[in-house]
C-alpha cells in the first residue's frame, strides 16, 4: 500500500491538498494521532479490502511535540512500512495574513495564549522532523487555490513511467523566489519585452514574445547552456532516488522571459523522456 503523510503549517493549505488527493483516488484521513499511525497502517494492510493509496494528515493536532512525531516515524520504519511525506509550507507573514482574513486563531494560540507569530515559530519546531524527512515540499505563499490543487495532482496522479516528478516553473523575482525550487535560473540578464509597447501586455505564451526573447544571440547561448545542465543533472537526481524536482526560471515579473525559457526547458525534458508539469506562477499577476 502507498502511504502518504500530509503535513505542514496551519493555514498552508493541507485541507485543499487532502481534497485534491481524494479526487485522484486516495483514501484520506485527517487529524491522525501520531501514536496511532503505525497501527492504522497495519489495520489498512490487513483489511479485506486492502487500500492501494492512503493519505493521512499528521500535524500539531496529532503530534504535540517533535518527539511524538519522531517516535511515530521511527515506528513506521521499524515495521518496514513504506511511506512518503508531503509538506505544505508558507512564509510567516502570509500565514499571519491568512489568519487575520479568516478571523480564526492559530491552534497553538488557543491552547497557550501566545501571539500568532510565536505560535507559528513553535509549530515549525514541532513539525521539524516531518519537514526534514519530506519527499515533497510545496510553498503555498504565492499559489492560488487552483494552482495548489494542480501541483498536488501533478505530483500524485498515477504516472508509473515516471521515476521522478518534474516541475518546471516560471516566476517573477519581484514576487519572491520559490522556496521549493531545486534548480533556479535567472534570465533577467536578457532584453525585457516589458519595455516594448506592443509586447508589454502579452506573455511568454504568445508567439511574438517568444520570437522577441529568442532573437538575441545571448538568449540562444543561455538557453543551450541551461539545456545542457538539465540534460546532465536530471539523470543524476533520478539515480539518487529523488522523488520530486522543481526547476524554476525567473525574470523580473514572471510574464515574458521566464515563461519563454520555462517552456523551452520543459520541451527539452519531454524529449529526454520525462513528463514535466509546467507552472507559470505569476502569469496572472497585475502589471505594474
Amino acid at each position: 500500500m502507498e502511504l502518504l503523510i500530509v503535513s505542514g503549517l496551519s493555514g498552508a493549505g493541507k485541507s485543499l491538498a487532502i481534497h485534491a488527493l481524494e479526487d485522484i483516488g486516495f483514501f484520506c484521513m485527517d487529524n491522525i494521532p501520531a501514536g496511532l499511525l503505525a497501527k492504522l497502517m497495519e489495520f489498512a494492510q490487513q483489511s479485506e479490502n486492502t487500500l492501494e493509496r492512503m493519505a493521512v494528515v499528521l500535524d500539531i493536532r496529532g503530534g504535540r511535540s517533535a518527539a511524538d512525531i519522531t517516535s511515530a516515524l521511527t515506528q513506521l520504519e521499524e515495521e518496514q512500512a513504506a511511506y512518503k511525506v508531503l509538506f505544505l509550507d508558507a512564509q510567516n507573514d502570509v500565514l499571519e495574513r491568512r489568519y487575520k482574513e479568516t478571523r480564526r486563531r492559530h491552534p497553538i494560540s488557543i491552547l497557550s495564549q501566545v501571539s500568532t507569530d510565536e505560535a507559528i515559530r513553535r509549530e515549525r519546531e514541532i513539525l521539524a522532523p516531518l519537514y526534514e524527512s519530506a519527499d515533497y515540499r510545496i510553498d503555498t505563499s504565492l499559489l492560488t487555490t487552483a494552482q495548489l490543487k494542480d501541483r498536488v495532482v501533478s505530483l500524485f496522479v498515477d504516472r508509473t513511467s515516471d521515476a521522478m516528478a518534474l516541475t518546471v516553473m516560471s516566476f517573477g523575482f519581484k514576487y519572491g523566489q520559490p522556496k521549493e525550487a531545486d534548480i533556479v535560473f535567472d534570465v533577467r540578464c536578457l532584453p525585457n519585452p516589458f519595455y516594448v509597447p506592443e509586447l508589454k501586455n502579452k506573455t511568454g505564451l504568445d508567439r511574438d514574445v517568444v520570437d522577441y526573447v529568442l532573437q538575441f544571440e545571448e538568449a540562444q547561448g543561455l538557453l543551450q547552456r541551461m539545456r545542457e545542465l538539465v540534460e546532465f543533472s536530471l539523470p543524476l537526481y533520478v539515480r539518487e532516488g529523488k522523488s520530486q524536482l522543481t526547476i524554476a526560471v525567473g525574470c523580473t515579473g514572471g510574464k515574458h522571459r521566464s515563461i519563454t525559457f520555462a517552456r523551452k526547458l520543459a520541451e527539452h525534458a519531454q524529449k529526454m523522456g520525462y513528463h514535466p508539469t509546467i507552472v507559470h506562477r505569476d502569469i496572472q499577476r497585475t502589471y505594474i
